[in-house]
């Protein structure tokens, strides 16, 4: 992708939007991510709100014209939510499906029936990366506090021995791991492979989240000791329902859209021929649109009507798992919106010539990009979608194993160290029943274990392949 790009839905390559130097570009990428803070932080204005206004600020301190800072926020916010605005609707329906039909109390309890004794925080990081593979971070945690509270009460064991396995599972695949709105935007912005990124992404995502989970609850539960809240055990989905799906069905089904893209990933490797049938039908069947198209269609049938669901209840779920995802569905489009901006104020290039000049690695960069917007804003969408932004002209030049590397080392930054200006710090502390100090100790050095673990990883990874 080249710095002047309009991806997708504008028809040709646009001028730049202002010729200012080194210093002012600099200067306005500061002030522009600094309005995105005050507002975000001190005013609390919603996200989709203060990336649009410091989108507009990024471009007059650029010393743009308003209306071609206008034109820029506009194509990049509608050229995101045309990429990946369908794939997050596909993947709450999927979740919601999931969540309602009782399929995740089906695996949760399946596999904890095997499970015991030491083997118990291992099952934990098992449930939640299963489960978090089709569902947001926050429905997760919802979804998976109730098994974890009720695990740790009835076994008698430490809340952080079984909790930040749990936290941990959902954390990574929300950070690494398509279908999660983060990935896929920072995939869309370099322009990724998502098979190949979804493939070195779960290389990543295995040893990541065993030190970030089991091997570090080990020392969470010694700093932190805290009885499990009993005013915070909610009901579960499928207390009310009569039936539920089988657990091996409901597998196959959450990991549908995950197999079919990492084979169209294989057949394109082994094969690596447009022309040829089998990969031209892998190409269709494996894309994240059919992928998480199937699976939604599959789910109707293998979660909803095994449940007992009629047509007007799978009607209603559906319809139900749209509306939350009207807020992120904006976020993500603002947040593609800025990524514009900065790409056609040429803030890009003058990455890209940074990087040159200081020998930093392209990565690392990436990285440390990510991290710095994440502790700034508290998002980790945020942190994604801008650090691809300014980091998407690097990706010109690389290997698609590379190119994949660069979202995943993006990814893994955006999760560095989450604090107070974080929704999801809160949502922990609250759930758990944690001090702000103890929830810092857990909880936040959880996140900035998984974000140094999978960034080392992803630098090693650069050195092999």
């Amino acid at each position: 992708m080249t710095r002047l790009s309009v991806e997708m839905l504008a028809a040709d390559p646009v001028e730049p939007i202002t010729s200012a130097g080194h210093a002012q570009l600099g200067i306005a990428v500061l002030a522009g991510i600094a309005v995105i803070v005050l507002l975000i932080t001190k005013f609390k204005l919603h996200a989709f709100l203060a990336l649009t206004i410091g989108s507009l600020a990024l471009g007059a301190f650029a010393g743009a014209p308003l209306d071609k800072a206008i034109t820029s926020f506009s194509a990049g916010l509608g050229s995101t939510v045309a990429g990946v605005g369908v794939l997050i609707a596909l993947g709450a329906i999927l979740g919601k499906l999931l969540a309602d039909s009782g399929g995740a109390d089906q695996i949760v309890d399946t596999i904890l029936a095997k499970a015991g004794g030491r083997a118990m925080p291992w099952a934990m990081v098992l449930i939640a990366s299963v489960i978090g593979l089709p569902l947001f971070f926050e429905v997760g945690i919802v979804l998976l506090i109730p098994v974890v509270l009720m695990v740790a009460k009835r076994g008698n064991y430490s809340l952080m021995r079984i909790g930040i396995p749990a936290l941990a599972g959902l954390s990574v695949m929300h950070g690494l791991i398509p279908p999660h709105p983060g990935p896929l935007v920072a995939i869309d912005a370099v322009k990724a492979n998502l098979g190949v990124t979804l493939a070195l992404g779960i290389l990543v995502a295995i040893p990541t989240v065993i030190i970030a989970g089991p091997l570090f609850s080990k020392y969470a539960a010694r700093w932190v000791d805290v009885p499990a809240p009993e005013k915070m055990i909610p009901q579960r989905a499928s207390e009310d329902l009569e039936k539920r799906p089988g657990f091996g069905v409901t597998l196959a089904t959450v990991l549908l859209p995950v197999v079919l893209m990492l084979a169209k990933a294989l057949v394109d490797i082994v094969i690596d021929d447009p022309a040829h049938m089998v990969q031209r039908v892998f190409d269709v069947i494996g894309s994240p649109l059919i992928a998480l198209l199937a699976a939604v269609l599959v789910a109707i049938f293998t979660l909803g009507r095994a449940a007992g669901f009629t047509k007007d209840r799978i009607s209603s779920t559906v319809e139900k798992s749209l509306a939350p995802i009207a807020g992120i569905l904006l976020i993500v489009g603002a947040g593609g919106g800025f990524k514009q901006t900065l790409i056609d104020s040429g803030v890009g290039q003058m990455i890209l010539d940074i990087s040159e000049d200081w020998s930093i690695p392209a990565l690392l960069l990436a990285w440390l990009i990510a991290v710095a917007i994440r502790l700034a804003t508290g998002s980790a969408t945020v942190a994604t979608i801008s650090a691809a932004g300014l980091v998407a002209p690097l990706a010109a030049d690389m290997s698609t194993t590379h190119a994949s590397l660069l979202v995943l080392a993006i990814g893994a930054g955006s999760l560095f160290f989450s604090h107070v200006n974080d929704a999801g710090f809160w949502l922990v502390k609250e759930y758990f029943g944690l001090s702000v100090g103890q929830t810092i100790k857990t909880w936040s050095v959880m996140e900035t274990i998984i974000s140094v673990v999978a960034g080392a990883l992803v630098l090693l990874l650069s050195l092999v392949i």
